[in-house]
């Protein structure tokens, strides 16, 4: 089966991979999500989270499954007691996927003109949109969430900015920091977000992964049990060395 793209293009984009718009299975952080989604129920989510852990473990996919939860349920006392799983077909994953949906902001590297490639920073021009975003009523009442991916990417000048906006974020917004390496944010903003730190993915999950990507994940036990211990639990990874070795 051919993969067929509908998410924009990212620096860290892999041919053949679909991007955690648009990946619609969630493998692995159940315990994180499950805690997610009770504490939405419980109308306690809060207004910033940090998704911390490896590169390439799932961050950035959990990040889009909340949001697509909060956005399919907007009624947190009447919302499932599990992460709602996306419907590849319907509007609402189409629109998130895309980055036509008008709640849900999906800042990360910028595209260079001049090079025909990505800017190896989060800028703060891209930070900026964040004040537009949030000044505009959502259409239905629901969450407005803001993903950063990966905030540590942000140079000083978008940090600063960022914190801006999360001192007095308006109601039902949602900031998601995507963050492989904690200690490089600013402490200020550390402080003003829930951290939730994410685990590498198990052997089993890794090829869980593979099994939807060419090329596929071997089948002797014994070199996928090399792979996932050369992946170090990153998906990412995984992918990397079963498409180049």
């Amino acid at each position: 089966m051919i993969f067929e793209r509908i998410a924009p293009e990212q620096h860290d984009t892999l041919d053949g991979v679909p991007e955690p718009s648009e990946t619609a299975r969630l493998v692995g952080h159940h315990q994180a999500a499950s805690m997610l989604v009770a504490a939405y129920r419980a109308g306690k989510l809060p207004h910033a989270l940090i998704l911390a852990g490896p590169v390439g473990i799932g961050k950035a996919t959990l990040a889009f499954h909340l949001a697509h939860h909060l956005l399919r349920h907007p009624a947190f006392e009447r919302a499932p007691e599990t992460i709602a799983q996306p419907d590849p077909a319907s509007s609402l994953f189409r629109q998130i996927a895309t980055g036509a949906h008008p709640s849900v902001l999906h800042l990360t590297r910028p595209a260079n003109d001049k090079t025909k490639s990505f800017k190896t920073v989060v800028t703060v021009d891209e930070i900026r949109k964040v004040s537009r975003f949030l000044s505009m009523t959502s259409h239905d009442g629901s969450y407005r969430i803001v993903i950063v991916d990966p905030a540590d990417d942000m140079n000083t000048n978008a940090a600063n900015a960022l914190l801006k906006n999360l001192e007095e974020p308006p109601a039902r917004t949602l900031f998601i920091l995507i963050v492989h390496a904690p200690g490089s944010l600013l402490p200020t903003i550390r402080s003003r977000c829930q951290m939730v730190r994410l685990t590498p993915l198990g052997d089993e999950e890794l090829m869980t992964v593979l099994q939807g990507i060419e090329p596929p994940p071997p089948e002797e036990p014994a070199a996928r049990a090399a792979l996932a211990e050369r992946a170090g639990g990153s998906a990412r990874n995984a992918i990397l060395l079963t498409q180049y070795g």
